[in-house]
């Protein structure tokens, strides 16, 4: 049994960060060392300098669409506010919808003059399948009409939506921003590649299974929500080949990771594939693949702080937590970051 409340910590609200650091990779960087057992402190910036060409990134390229929409009820005075939330094709998608009690089976609704969306059904945890009707492209529909899907914990509103999107964000689909690759910059980017330093990407849509909270106590019985994933055969050529070579393999945030291990879980190796993945990371699985983890701080009693676990130890996490409050770095989307290695 692993029991969720043992994954719980005292967090400060004020360490909650409300908004991005000015420059992205003038935010702060907590490195643990495992070999050494050593913490440091340091600007996100330094990556440059702490990693070396013996180290390989894998990014996240997904991009955030503006998948919260606010639509009124046909013929009624009603508004619901729906988060789309995965695209399951010919214009369905999941979506949570609030309040859930408007958005019935057979219930429609309009988002001004250029989209409908009908609830065509309702799952077991109360998620809707949604049909969604539109003349043009939907992302740039979606452009005009959506916002940003801030967390709930964000209570300031964001003045630039690009600072919810990583700087190389390229295949549109996520819910949410894949947060560790958000303190990338170009300036950055370009200083880890003159040290040669190998990179490649997946793409994982961030949906309902990344930021879910575990409603069990025993989080074996938890039950993570499919999200869709894909590598391309350039990145996975790259990927395989830093394996075989011996490269650590730096995973830049945990969707990331969840992406590698379940390919390595299902092929044996890295290969290019489109599929989806319901894994569910926490302490006793054996990493396949990453051997470094870059990742912002997260959540108490979480599936991501369950995922850090299994890199380390519940106790260790739960120490580097206690030591971030100490030194004040900032928590959660917009926080501060943890390189592992």
């Amino acid at each position: 049994m692993i029991r969720v409340d043992d994954y719980n910590f005292d967090l400060p609200e004020t360490l909650i960060a409300q908004h991005p650091t000015l420059v992205r990779d003038q935010s702060r960087l907590l490195v643990y060392n495992r070999q050494e057992d050593r913490v440091t402190d340091h600007v996100f910036e330094d990556l440059s300098k702490i990693l070396t060409s013996d180290d390989f990134l894998v990014f996240n390229n997904s991009k955030v669409i503006p998948a919260r929409i606010f639509g009124s009820r046909e013929n009624k005075d009603e508004h619901v506010e729906f988060l789309l939330l995965k695209s399951l094709g010919d214009d369905q998608w999941e979506a949570m919808a609030r309040p859930g009690k408007k958005a019935k089976i057979g219930s429609r609704f309009y988002f001004g003059k250029d989209l409908a969306l009908e609830v065509i059904g309702i799952y077991p945890d109360g998620i809707r399948k949604v049909q969604l009707y539109y003349d043009g492209i939907l992302y740039e529909i979606l452009d005009k009409i959506g916002s940003m899907p801030l967390p709930p914990y964000i209570h300031e509103k964001l003045k630039d939506p690009n600072r919810y999107q990583t700087i190389y964000a390229k295949d549109p689909g996520s819910a949410a921003a894949p947060t560790a690759g958000l303190h990338f910059t170009e300036r950055l980017l370009q200083g880890l590649s003159d040290q040669g330093i190998g990179m490649a990407n997946v793409s994982l849509h961030v949906g309902l299974g990344t930021f879910r909270p575990i409603m069990v106590d025993d989080a074996e019985k938890h039950k993570m929500h499919e999200e869709h994933f894909s590598i391309s055969e350039e990145d996975a050529q790259k990927i395989e080949q830093a394996r075989k070579n011996g490269k650590n393999i730096v995973a830049v945030g945990t969707t990331t990771v969840r992406t590698l291990e379940a390919v390595m879980n299902q092929h044996g190796k890295i290969i290019p594939c489109t599929d989806s993945t319901n894994i569910f990371i926490y302490p006793g699985y054996e990493y396949k693949i990453v051997n470094k983890l870059i990742t912002n701080f997260h959540l108490p009693k979480s599936t991501l702080l369950m995922l850090v676990s299994a890199l380390l130890t519940r106790e260790k996490v739960l120490e580097l937590y206690r030591y971030a409050v100490e030194k004040e770095y900032r928590f959660f989307s917009f926080g501060d970051a943890m390189l592992i290695e």
